[in-house]
């Protein structure tokens, strides 16, 4: 169960290139020692007074002595100049966790899962939480990219489904099409389904009237928006 947000420190250990354009840094806690969040959730990094950038965060709760962040640094904005710029050693202060992209207690409704480049970070540890309950609903993951370099955790889910029988994985770039294309193709029945969207607006909102559209009420749809 995520704790309430408050403001936490925490040392950086190690910094990992996924792809020229997406970093992930480890984060050793330090105040606390363990910061408690729910998979999906965030944190949020200052830069002056109401200057913030969110970070979603990459790593399992059940580790939470260690945080994982992953980011995609090729806008090369201040946010992204920040993460390349970090280093093991450094000191990093932020506030978390936050976010509402969290899977509901008790909630045993089928799950759809849609990621937008980068926007797999949260939905790729929720899905690592369901595997660490073995699945108990199923589950089915839509990870479009503009091309295959871009599906950078690519392998860990194809290892995901092939553990898990209750894990359907679908890696689509843009040659094969859209996000909302697949996803109707996809989903031929929506009563008992929630989905779980994650990427840019335009995504969002293009997978949300698709489901809407064969009959999926819109709160059933999650959304968490990085663009």
């Amino acid at each position: 169960m995520a704790e309430k947000p408050r403001e936490c420190r925490a040392r950086v250990t190690a910094i990992r290139a996924l792809t020229h354009d997406v970093l992930e840094a480890d984060l050793a806690m330090l105040e606390p020692p363990a910061l408690a969040f729910d998979a999906g959730q965030w944190i949020s990094v200052p830069f002056g007074p109401k200057l913030v950038r969110a970070y979603s965060i990459a790593s399992s709760p059940r580790a939470s002595s260690v945080l994982t962040l992953c980011a995609d640094v090729a806008p090369a904005g201040l946010g992204s100049q920040w993460f390349r710029g970090l280093a093991p050693g450094a000191e990093v202060a932020f506030k978390g966790p936050l976010g509402g992209f969290v899977l509901e207690p008790g909630d045993q409704r089928r799950l759809l899962l849609v990621a937008e480049e980068i926007g797999i970070v949260p939905v790729r540890a929720i899905a690592h939480e369901l595997a660490a309950g073995g699945f108990a609903r199923p589950a089915t993951l839509v990870y479009w990219a503009r091309d295959a370099g871009w599906l950078v955790h690519d392998a860990d889910l194809r290892a995901l489904a092939r553990q898990h029988r209750g894990f359907a994985y679908h890696p689509v770039t843009s040659a094969e099409g859209e996000a909302a294309g697949v996803v109707e193709r996809l989903v031929t029945d929506v009563d008992g389904l929630v989905a779980y969207v994650a990427g840019g607006e335009a995504t969002i909102k293009a997978v949300r009237a698709a489901l809407m559209a064969k009959g999926m009420e819109r709160k059933a749809v999650k959304w968490e928006k990085f663009w």
